[in-house]
C-alpha cells in the first residue's frame, strides 16, 4: 500500500509571478484565528443515516452510514456528486490556485526515462516527454541510438485514465506482454504485442491482480496468476481470495491456458511465478496476504507433468530469490537474520542445517538484492538513505558503489548474464538520474539526467533524529529553501506511512518542490511499522503495537514545534493509504495540534476493512474486529470511530477516487460524513472524489497536477496568515 509520488520535476519560468503569491507564515493568537474562521461558512450536504447497530464482542458500535459503501448505488451517487459540488466550488474560488497550478505544469514538464532492458542488441524502455499523461514504449537499437515507439500508452484512452501498468519481454525480445488497468483499477488485462511488427496478437488475459507474467525460456508463453472473474456489481468492492496460477500458451484463448496450482485449502495464498535464467525451473513465491513471511515452491519445467514441490513451507520468513546456478539456489533472507541476510540452498539438498550463508546480516537492514555475472549488489539501509555494497558470489567484500549524496537507490533489474546494467539515484530535491554500470569494470556513467527548471543548490535537505512518546529514536528528513529561520512561523509540512514494512526513503516530487517554493518545509519522520531498521522495526507498529505509530507522528510535530520549525497553526499533515489512516488517527487523537490534514484515500473503518477486495490480507498488519483480542485495540484508533462530536478538527481535505479497489471509497465517504457531522467549528471538513481513477497508480499526470493544485491552494488557504 505504498503510495509515494515519484515523478520528476522541470521548468524555472515565471519566478516574479510565481513568488508573489508567497506569503510571510505568521502564527496568530487562538483569538485572531478564531476570528478569522468566524468569516466563512460551509453548508454541507445531507448524508442520511441508518439505524445500524453491530455488537462486537460485547460492544455495541453504531454504524449509521454503511449505505455509502455501496459505490454503485443511485444514492451515493447523488452524494458524490453534491459533496464534489461544495468541495470543487470552494477550490475554484481560491485565488492561489491558478498561479500554484501553473507553477506545477512548468515544473511537471521534463523528459522522464524508465530503466532500459537489453535483449540482443536492442534496449527497450518507457519515456515521457513531460506533460504526456501516461508513459510510452519504445526501443532503440543500441543504448545511445535514436528510439522509435513500440507501444504509444497515450493512445489508450482520450483522457489518459487507461494507463500501461506493467510489461515484460520476452527472453528473445520477440514478444512483448503488457498489462493496462482502466480507471485506477487493480485489475489488469494483459495484452502481447509482437516487437518485430509492432502489431498486437489476439492474446487476451483478463482478471489478473497482484501478478506479474514469467516467460518461458523457449518464448512460447508465459506463467501468471488471476482471480475468478467477479460479478459485475463486486468487481471494484468484492473479496478477492482463492487466486490461481496459470501457463497461457501465445495463440490461444484464455479459456484454454493450463492451470498449474491451485491451492482451495487455503483461499488466502496467493502465487508469483519467476522462470530461472537457465530456463530449468519455475520458481513461485507463495504469499499470504501483506505478512513479510513467503513460502518458496519450485517446478522443474523439464518434467512434463510440471510437479510442483516445496523448497521453503511455512511461512516462517521471508525469502526472495535471487537467482542460481543449476541446483543451488540463492536468496535474500530475514530468515535468523531480522535486517536480512544472503543464502543458498541447494534443492538436491534443502534441509536447513545444509543451507550456507553467502552474506551475513549487518547492522544495516538490506533493502533489496540483485545477481549479476558472480557480484551481488545489496542496497542497505542507513538511517532511512540507501547504500549499495559489492559481494562476490563467495561472499567477499567488493567495496562501495560510489552514490552522489544521501538519497534512494532503484533499478539493478535483468538478466544476471547482462554487462550492463542500469540504476537511478534520487532524493527530495534531486529528481532520478538514471545510470548505466559496467559489470566488469565497475564504473557507472550517466545516461539520463533531466534538465531542472530550477536551482537545487537553493534547496537543503538534513537529517535530524528525535525522541518518541517511549523514548525510541526516530530518524526524520527536513527539506526545504535555504535560508528559513528556526523562529516558529514556517508553513510546515509533515508526511508519513509506518506500516507494512515499508521503507519511506527520499524521493523527488514535483507537488513537493512546489511546496518548498512556496516557502514550506517538507518534513518525513521514519516512523515504527516501516521496515528501515528491520524486522523488529517493523513489529514495532503493527497490531496491538500501532499506537506507536502515532506516537511516533505525534512525537515529530512536537519536535518541530519544540525547536521552532514551525507552530501548529502554520502545520499540515499528510498521507496516503495507510498514511491515510496515520493522518486519520492522528487527527482525532490530536485535533489541537495541527492546522490542516490531509487524509488521502485511507483505511477509515478499522472495523470493516477486512470485507472489501483485499483488504482481508491486511490482517496481519492491523488485526481483525473479528477477534475480540483484536478488536480491542482497533477500536481505540479507528479514525471513523475516534470522530467527537462537539470537537474542532483540523481543516481537512479528505481525498479518495471513485474506482479505487485497493482502499475501496466507501472508508473516505463515511469519514467525511462523520466529520462534517462533528465539525463544531468553521474549518472546512471537504471531500475531494476523483473520477475515473483509483487508489493512485496509473493516474494521468494532468490529475495529479489538479490534486496537487487543489491540495496546495487548500492548505494555504487553512493556515493561519
Amino acid at each position: 500500500m505504498n503510495d509515494s509520488l515519484n515523478l520528476l520535476a522541470s521548468g524555472r519560468r515565471s519566478q516574479i509571478a510565481w513568488f508573489a503569491i508567497v506569503l510571510v507564515a505568521v502564527c496568530m493568537s487562538p483569538l485572531a484565528a478564531q476570528s478569522k474562521l468566524d468569516s466563512r461558512r460551509f453548508h454541507y450536504p445531507p448524508t442520511a443515516k441508518q439505524e445500524i447497530l453491530d455488537d462486537y464482542h460485547g460492544t455495541r458500535v453504531a454504524d449509521p452510514y454503511r449505505w455509502l459503501e455501496d459505490v454503485e448505488s443511485d444514492q451515493t451517487s447523488r452524494w458524490v456528486t453534491s459533496q464534489n459540488k461544495l468541495t470543487f466550488d470552494y477550490l475554484a474560488g481560491l485565488p492561489q490556485r491558478t498561479t500554484i497550478r501553473q507553477r506545477l505544469t512548468e515544473v511537471w514538464n521534463f523528459e522522464r526515462y524508465g530503466f532500459p532492458v537489453q535483449r540482443k542488441e536492442q534496449f527497450f524502455y518507457t519515456h515521457n516527454n513531460g506533460l504526456q499523461n501516461q508513459s510510452s514504449i519504445y526501443v532503440a537499437d543500441g543504448i545511445h541510438a535514436e528510439k522509435r515507439m513500440l507501444l504509444d500508452a497515450n493512445g489508450l484512452s482520450q483522457d489518459g485514465t487507461i494507463a500501461l501498468a506493467e510489461w515484460k519481454l520476452s527472453d528473445d525480445g520477440s514478444w512483448l506482454a503488457y498489462a493496462i488497468a482502466d480507471g485506477g483499477s487493480d485489475w489488469r488485462t494483459w495484452r502481447v504485442r509482437d516487437t518485430r511488427t509492432g502489431r498486437d496478437t489476439a492474446d487476451e488475459i483478463r482478471w489478473v491482480k497482484f501478478s506479474e507474467v514469467a516467460w518461458t525460456a523457449d518464448n512460447k508463453g508465459f506463467f501468471y496468476s488471476r482471480y475468478d472473474e467477479p460479478s459485475a456489481k463486486q468487481e471494484l468492492s468484492g473479496a478477492n481470495y482463492f487466486q490461481k496460477l496459470y501457463y497461457h500458451k501465445l495463440g490461444s484463448p484464455q479459456s484454454e491456458d493450463r492451470l498449474v496450482y491451485r491451492r482451495d485449502d487455503f483461499k488466502e495464498w496467493g502465487f508469483r511465478s519467476e522462470v530461472t535464467e537457465d530456463g530449468r525451473f519455475l520458481i513461485i513465491s507463495v504469499w499470504r496476504g501483506t505478512e513479510n513471511n513467503n513460502q518458496v515452491f519450485y517446478i522443474e519445467l523439464t518434467d512434463a507433468t510440471w510437479t510442483v514441490r516445496e523448497l521453503v513451507a511455512g511461512f516462517d520468513a521471508e525469502y526472495t530469490f535471487l537467482g542460481n546456478d543449476g541446483s543451488l539456489f540463492y536468496f535474500m533472507t530475514d530468515s535468523a537474520a531480522p535486517r536480512r541476510r544472503v543464502i543458498a540452498v541447494d534443492i538436491t539438498r534443502s534441509a536447513r542445517a545444509a543451507w550456507k550463508e553467502i552474506v551475513p546480516q549487518a547492522l544495516e537492514t538490506i533493502q533489496s538484492a540483485s545477481l549479476f555475472q558472480d557480484q551481488l549488489l545489496l542496497t542497505y539501509l542507513k538511517d532511512a538513505c540507501h547504500e549499495v555494497r559489492l559481494f562476490g558470489i563467495n561472499g567477499q567484500s567488493r567495496g562501495l558503489l560510489e552514490l552522489p549524496g544521501l538519497g534512494t537507490v532503484d533499478g539493478f533489474q535483468g538478466k544476471r548474464s547482462s554487462q550492463q546494467i542500469f540504476y537511478s539515484f534520487t532524493n527530495y530535491i534531486t529528481p532520478p538520474t538514471v545510470y548505466r554500470y559496467e559489470i566488469s569494470g565497475g564504473e557507472s556513467s550517466l545516461w539520463r539526467a533531466p534538465k531542472l527548471p530550477f536551482n537545487a543548490a537553493d534547496f537543503t535537505t538534513e537529517r535530524i533524529f528525535y525522541e518518541s512518546r517511549d523514548g525510541t529514536r526516530i530518524p526524520m528528513i527536513v527539506s526545504s529553501k535555504k535560508g528559513i529561520l528556526k523562529d516558529g512561523n514556517n508553513r510546515t509540512l509533515l508526511y508519513g506511512y509506518g506500516g507494512f514494512d515499508i521503507s519511506i526513503t527520499p524521493n523527488f516530487s514535483p507537488a513537493h518542490l512546489v511546496w518548498m517554493e512556496l516557502g514550506g518545509i517538507y518534513a518525513v519522520p521514519n516512523l515504527r511499522g516501516g521496515g528501515e531498521y528491520g524486522r523488529a522495526w517493523h513489529e514495532a507498529g503493527m497490531l496491538d503495537k500501532k499506537q506507536n505509530v502515532f506516537d511516533d507522528y505525534i512525537a515529530a510535530a512536537e519536535h518541530l514545534i519544540a525547536q521552532k520549525y514551525t507552530c501548529s497553526s502554520q502545520l499540515a499533515i499528510s498521507g496516503r493509504s495507510n498514511g491515510g489512516l496515520l493522518v486519520g488517527a492522528s487527527m482525532t487523537q490530536r485535533p489541537d495540534l495541527f492546522a490542516v490534514a490531509l487524509p488521502a484515500v485511507g483505511v477509515m473503518d478499522m472495523l470493516r476493512y477486512h470485507k472489501f477486495t483485499i483488504g482481508w490480507a491486511w490482517v496481519n498488519e492491523f488485526g481483525s474486529s473479528d477477534d475480540a483480542r483484536h478488536f480491542a485495540h482497533i477500536y481505540k484508533y479507528s479514525p471513523l470511530h475516534n470522530l467527537r462530536e462537539g470537537t474542532c478538527y483540523p481543516a481537512t481535505l479528505v481525498t479518495t477516487a471513485d474506482r479505487d479497489d485497493r482502499v475501496v471509497p466507501g472508508h473516505s465517504f463515511k469519514f467525511a460524513a462523520r466529520l462534517q457531522a462533528c465539525q463544531s467549528c468553521n474549518k472546512p471538513a471537504l471531500i475531494r472524489i476523483e473520477t475515473r481513477a483509483g487508489h493512485g497508480a496509473g493516474t494521468p499526470v494532468s490529475k495529479l497536477i489538479d490534486q496537487a493544485a487543489d491540495t496546495w491552494a487548500f492548505v494555504l488557504d487553512n493556515l493561519e496568515k
